[in-house]
């Protein structure tokens, strides 16, 4: 029996940070040196989620851009680029303003959410197979999605730091 397309992760060349880290109770992340990830939020259309492919970690839920950071790539400059490579958001800083971030450290490895507000209309879209759609979600209409389980956990969190900065 062969596995669907839609469940198989595409073939291309892995990036420098790519690969699995297990944490000491057996739990397994992606990313060697920790991930990254972009929570962008546009005041008038929301916050921007990306449904993830099937075949990726936490497949089919929706979750903000983001992936592993390359060897000594810092956490922003990780996100936007994961953010652009998988939903089109441009990485100049002309069109985002950076406004805080959130780590969760699991000791051999982290993950960084970016927190940041368009500084103009962001056209985002797929931009690559680890998308199946990205969308502009109201905030009081989040919890109305199958969120990564990650980002379920943080949200009240990241929400709180969001309204610090608007």
């Amino acid at each position: 029996m062969s596995t669907p397309e839609s469940e198989r992760p595409p073939e291309r060349e892995l990036r420098s940070g790519d690969g699995w880290v297990t944490t000491g109770d057996g739990r397994r992340f992606w990313g060697l040196e920790g991930a990254a990830g972009l929570m962008l939020l546009d005041p008038r259309r929301g916050v921007l989620l990306q449904h993830r492919a099937l075949w990726s970690a936490q497949g089919g839920t929706w979750g903000f851009p983001g992936g592993a950071r390359d060897i000594g790539e810092d956490a922003i400059s990780a996100a936007l680029r994961e953010s652009h490579e998988e939903a089109g958001v441009p990485e100049a800083a002309s069109d985002i303003e950076i406004l805080a971030t959130h780590v969760l450290d699991l000791e051999v490895w982290s993950y960084t959410t970016v927190i940041a507000r368009t500084r103009r209309p962001v056209e985002a879209k797929v931009n690559d197979p680890e998308s199946l759609e990205v969308r502009w979600v109201p905030i009081d209409e989040l919890d109305d999605y199958p969120l990564h389980p990650g980002v379920a956990s943080a949200l009240p969190e990241l929400l709180a730091l969001l309204n610090d900065h608007s």
